[in-house]
Formats: structure tokens, C-alpha cells, sequence
């Protein structure tokens, strides 16, 4: 049997929407990604929230509004997609790699405040899987830690946590900003794109021209009330901003979210109680976490992962491995080689992890040949 790691809920029926754009005599930032924006804004309890046109560039933006630079140090969990650092990495300040807990993978807060220097700029927590980071207890952490008069930003990464929540508070809560990605693969999808939240009023009004080359107005602003509009720029920008072709996609997906989760959270837990008394390695849940249930990965013996992985493959059964740790990536080991010893939770997860099917549309049928395959061909050989 055949199953696919993913498959999107989008279908012929959003294409209207599209259709209506097309209709219109503006493609790009416009309009519709106003209506969005608002929209997200409501559904987090946040004041300001700005769409990009990936997660990876309005993160980007965000960090160009904070002034980082050179000479500047970021802190970076060593379990995270490439973006996370690579954004860091492109502004040509200092990846602070720390490691994670090695129950939830979620970033050290020891780790963090350890890490902390006078040159932190910012601090990155990432939401892993579906699961938060007690951001509201990293900020008290950091505040502690910070060198007199010194203010470090914090921007949550959120990619893998939309509709959750920790202790009944939704990303974006205790942070100054936070970036969620739209991606193919996301619970909110419109293929590619992003969004980020703010709470911190003056960093959104920066973001919002360093999101566009730095100009001081937008496409829709520069033709407002149907005459050209002279614009300024008065700092470094990058091209972050999403078109209303894409941000169409978006509504529908925002207000049914909360219904799909149960959906989610059911697969989710057929997983986890297929494979909680067994060798395998299970991610442990936080406590007071309401689950976004991105991804489900397991762990299996480094040795034995890729094999794995082969088995599971040989079955018809697409899987991927979320993630490996930075310091395993050539880049980030040969530049920060002291990491390696250092994030010793993040390698070794990396090196074990792999992250099965899982979307609401998986049948039951597919999920049980994916269980039926990790026990009965996977599990004896561990």
C-alpha cells in the first residue's frame, strides 16, 4: 500500500478565490492580504500581524528591523530547520547553537540563559512538532541574565504551531514577535508563504519596510486613492512581501483549523499508543501544551535509522527526517565545531529521528499499515 508523508487539504474549490484576484487589477500585496492580516491578528489576540511570502524571509526581515548584525550573537536551538540559523547566518552575526531537552527536544532554557552573553541580540525558541516553548518562562530567564541596560529580543519560530497553545496561551503571547510558516507541508498552507505576529509596536513598523526593500510604503499605498504616492527609504530591506494570489488560500484554512485538530490529535494518538510500550523512541509531551500535532517522529538506534527508513520506504511508505541537528550539518559543524560537544540531546535525536505520515486525510487503513509495518518489521529488529 502506498502512503504518501503528506497530502494538502486545498482543492479545485479554493481556486475560486484565485480566480476572483485574477479578476482585479492587483496580483501582488494588496487588499486580500490586509483582510488576512487583520484576520491572523484576531485569531492570536495580537496587535499587529504582517504576511511574507515564506517564513524563512519574514523572519528574515524581522531580524533586519532589530538591527542585527555583525558583532551581534543570536541564540539558536541545535534541533530546528536550517532557517532558523541560516537567517542569523545571512546578516553576518554569530549562530549561538545550544542544545534541547532531551525528553521534548525543545530548547534548553538552562542551556539559553547560559548562553547569553553581552553581545546576545536575540533569542530564537522554536516550537517543535506542535509543541511550545514556555516563552513567558524564557523571557523572566533572559531578563535575569541580561547585561545592565541590555534588551534581547525574542522571536518565537513557530512553524510547527499554529493552532496551539501552552497553558491556554497561543504563540506570539510573551514574545516581541513571532514568524509562522505556509509552506506545502503546513497545517495552514498556501503552498509558500508566512506570517508574523507582533506585540512589540515599533518593530512592526519597521518590519513592515524592511519586509519590502525598506520602502517606506507598499504597492496598494503607493496607488492609494487612485493617484501615485512618492515613497522614501531610510533603511535595508529584503523582498519578504505574499501577493494576494497566495494569501487567498489562507481564510478558509484560519477558520476551520481549530476543527481539523481533533483530526490531528486523534492520528496522533493512535501513534502514540501504538508505539509507547515498544523500543521505540517517543517525543515527550508538555505538560499544559495544547498539540498544533505538525509531525509525529519516532527515534530509532542511530545505527539502524537509515535501514529504517528503507524499510519503510520498500513498504510504500514516504517518511522524512525532522531534523538533523545544526551541528551535523557541515556548515554549522565546521564553523561552530565546539558545538558538537555541546549539543550532545540534538545530534543524538537527529541521528535516530524519523517523522512518519500524517495529515487529515490519511485513512485509517494507511495509518494502520504504517503502524503495522514499524511493529512488525522495525520494532523486532531494535
Amino acid at each position: 500500500m502506498k502512503v504518501d508523508f503528506y497530502h494538502h487539504q486545498l482543492s479545485s474549490a479554493d481556486a475560486k478565490g484565485i480566480a476572483d484576484v485574477l479578476d482585479t487589477p492587483f496580483l501582488t500585496t494588496g487588499t486580500i492580504c490586509q483582510q488576512v492580516e487583520k484576520q491572523l491578528a484576531e485569531y492570536f489576540g495580537a496587535p499587529h500581524a504582517m504576511l511574507a511570502n515564506s517564513w524563512t524571509n519574514g523572519a528574515l526581515a524581522t531580524l533586519m528591523a532589530m538591527g542585527i548584525g555583525p558583532g551581534n550573537e543570536v541564540i539558536v536551538p541545535a534541533t530546528t530547520f536550517v532557517a532558523s540559523a541560516n537567517i542569523v547566518e545571512l546578516l553576518g552575526a554569530k549562530t549561538v547553537l545550544v542544545d534541547v531537552d532531551p525528553g521534548t527536544l525543545l530548547i534548553s532554557l538552562e542551556a539559553a540563559s547560559k548562553a547569553v552573553t553581552k553581545n546576545t541580540k536575540a533569542i530564537m525558541p522554536v516550537h517543535l512538532y506542535g509543541q511550545m516553548v514556555d516563552v513567558s518562562k524564557l523571557r523572566k530567564i533572559i531578563d535575569e541574565v541580561s547585561h545592565g541596560d541590555q534588551y534581547i529580543y525574542i522571536l518565537e519560530d513557530s512553524a510547527h504551531c499554529f493552532e496551539g497553545s501552552l497553558n491556554g496561551a497561543k504563540p506570539g503571547q510573551f514574545s516581541d514577535a513571532c514568524a509562522f510558516s505556509f509552506y506545502a507541508t503546513k497545517n495552514v498552507t498556501c503552498g509558500e508563504g508566512g506570517a508574523v505576529i507582533f506585540r512589540n509596536a515599533s518593530l512592526y513598523e519597521k518590519t513592515r519596510e524592511t519586509r519590502l526593500h525598506g520602502m517606506s510604503a507598499t504597492a496598494v499605498d503607493r496607488f492609494k486613492g487612485g493617484k501615485y504616492n512618492h515613497w522614501d527609504m531610510m533603511q535595508l530591506g529584503t523582498k519578504a512581501n505574499l501577493p494576494d494570489l497566495l494569501a487567498v488560500l489562507l481564510p478558509r484554512q484560519i477558520n476551520e483549523i481549530d476543527d481539523r485538530l481533533p483530526l490531528r490529535q486523534a492520528l496522533c494518538d493512535k501513534y502514540y499508543s501504538a508505539f509507547e510500550n515498544t523500543p521505540i523512541r517517543l517525543v515527550e509531551k508538555v505538560e499544559g501544551c495544547k498539540d498544533a500535532c505538525h509531525l509525529f517522529t519516532i527515534g530509532v538506534r542511530e545505527d539502524f535509522r537509515d535501514e529504517a527508513i528503507n524499510i519503510l520506504n520498500e513498504n510504500g511508505i514516504s517518511v522524512t527526517v525532522n531534523f538533523r541537528a545544526l551541528p551535523d550539518l557541515t556548515y554549522y559543524g565546521d564553523k561552530y565545531h565546539e558545538t558538537k560537544s555541546s549539543c550532545l540531546n540534538a545530534i543524538a535525536w537527529g541521528r535516530q529521528t524519523i517523522s512518519l505520515p500524517l495529515y487529515p486525510g490519511l485513512r485509517e487503513d494507511q495509518q494502520d499499515h504504517v503502524i503495522d509495518t514499524v511493529l512488525s518489521k522495525i520494532v523486532p529488529l531494535l
